[in-house]
Order: structure tokens, then sequence, then C-alpha cells
């Protein structure tokens, strides 16, 4: 239905793929909602997954002009993904379209937090902020997801713009 009103950003619809299956992969991880204390609800698997996204999608921003465009893709999968998942829920039109835009929102709005926050040496209130919102998690809770979060963050800086694109983060 989206892909029908607004057309492709990138020219190959299977770009960005392989990075998001492999952030899917580690937005599942039990950890997260064991250690991690997140709801596995769909909200909360909504918060990892955005979350992780965003930071991937800040590394690729950063990187050059390939894999800024492989930032571009990543998040056109992700509308892709949003827009299949809730058809699947049975939202349908036209509130489907509402729906993706604010999810889509909540993403940049975590890509800006981002942002600012990877430099910091304090990342606690950024990992609050993505992840729990308005909940507060124990203290063990989110520093295991401070961890988690700094350890991906480590993968995505320790590889090249191409193996972040084949979805490699070694």
């Amino acid at each position: 239905m989206l892909g029908a009103l607004f057309a492709r950003l990138t020219k190959d619809p299977g770009r960005g793929r392989a990075l998001f299956a492999t952030l899917v992969t580690v937005a599942r991880e039990p950890g997260w909602y064991v250690e991690g204390e997140m709801p596995d609800s769909l909200d909360g698997r909504f918060r990892v997954l955005a979350t992780v996204l965003a930071l991937a999608i800040g590394r690729l921003e950063a990187g050059g002009a390939a894999a800024q465009q492989e930032s571009v893709a990543l998040t056109e999968c992700f509308v892709e993904a949003m827009d299949n998942e809730h058809r699947q829920l049975g939202i349908g039109d036209p509130t489907l379209g509402k729906t993706v835009r604010k999810l889509v929102g909540s993403l940049g709005r975590r890509v800006a937090l981002w942002r600012a926050s990877v430099g910091e040496a304090d990342w606690n209130i950024a990992v609050a902020d993505s992840l729990y919102r308005e909940a507060t998690p124990s203290a063990e809770a989110l520093r295991f997801s401070e961890d988690r979060l700094r350890a991906l963050w480590s993968r995505l800086n320790g590889a090249s713009d191409a193996a972040i694109a084949e979805g490699a983060l070694a």
C-alpha cells in the first residue's frame, strides 16, 4: 500500500534487507526481555528494534556515501516491515498510514537521541528514554541494556561500511 504512494528512495529493493534481518535477530535476543526487563509485548519488541535500528542508522550516517544510502535502505525496510506487520494485525486503511508514520517518527526520535548520545560517557538517560520511556527499570536491567547497546555500538564501529551493509557485525 505505502509502496504505491511513495516511491523507493533506493533503486535496489533488496538493499538493506541483510542488515535489517541481522538487527531483527539482535532485537529478538531473549536477554532484552529477561535480564533487560523489557516487556515481551508488541510495544516492548518495537522499542528494542527501534533502538538497535537507530544505533545502526546513526553509524551508517557517519560513514561514506554508500553507507548513507544503506541507512536510507534500512529505513525503507523498517517502513515495509511495519506496514506488513500492522496489516497482519488487522490494521487497515485509513488508520495504517497514520500508524506507520507514528512508528517512523518514533524511530526518527531515537536516531536523533542516539546521534547526540553515542559520544557521551553516560548512556543511562538515552537507554532509559529509548527503551523504557515512562517505565522505571531496575538498576540491573538498565545496566544490562546499556552494556548490550554499547556492545552493539562497538560492533558497528568496528565493522566496515560494506560489512555492516551485508549484516556482518562480527
